[in-house]
């Protein structure tokens, strides 16, 4: 699947705020969301970005990356949405995948979000939810923005067939995560993926995004 959301008009990001969501289960998330506009104002159908944040996904944590990272993919047209963790673990495990999996299909039935694959993203601990998530099925997603993140595939009976992911690791990473970016790189190729990878030189475990590098990856899905 291709698109590109560099021809829309140029954006602005709308007013940003936080929704409580009800999913099929019965349960709910709360959820910052982000959307964007045109320069007339007007929100038009977009296509949507799930972003995970770090740490245990909380609702500070969630706020700050809504505000930092996700600015950055409503201005260049995505609707971004940023769930709040319901158990303090950023959607990791089987529940929290699942949980994922149900607030995709709930913001779709909204007219003004795009059907069809949807954008992972996230950062640390929220970013290695990103990638369970898309290993569960990967035909449902245009990619991974993995900000950084860890991979092991300890399961080896799934994989990403070909899913593009984007992913990246500070060289001066305080928890050390520099140090295993060659064996996750092994694990997510053997694993399928289609992989832009890189060490950032001298950037810490948190760092500014690249949008040199990210829009174009973006644009290129």
């Amino acid at each position: 699947m291709s698109f590109s959301v560099s021809l829309l008009m140029p954006l602005s990001v709308s007013a940003f705020g936080q929704e409580r969501i009800e999913l099929a289960d019965g349960s709910s998330l709360n959820v910052f969301m982000m959307l964007p506009r045109n320069r007339a104002g007007e929100v038009e159908p977009s296509p949507l970005a799930i972003l995970m944040a770090g740490g245990p996904g909380n609702a500070s944590i969630s706020k700050d990356m809504s505000q930092w990272l996700g600015s950055g993919f409503t201005s260049r047209g995505w609707t971004v949405a940023v769930p709040i963790s319901p158990n303090n673990r950023s959607f990791r495990g089987e529940l929290g995948n699942a949980k994922v999996g149900q607030l995709i299909e709930a913001l779709q039935l909204r007219p003004k979000i795009k059907a069809g694959k949807v954008l992972l993203g996230g950062v640390s601990n929220g970013g290695m939810s990103a990638l369970e998530i898309a290993k569960r099925d990967p035909s449902l997603y245009l990619g991974v923005v993995a900000v950084p993140a860890l991979f092991s595939n300890s399961d080896k009976g799934q994989g990403f067939d070909g899913l593009s992911i984007y992913l990246r690791i500070g060289g001066q990473d305080q928890l050390g995560w520099a140090d295993k970016f060659d064996v996750t790189v092994a694990n997510l190729n053997e694993a399928g993926a289609r992989l832009d990878a890189e060490v950032l030189d001298g950037a810490p475990h948190m760092f500014r995004m690249d949008w040199d590098t990210l829009g174009p990856w973006l644009e290129g899905l």
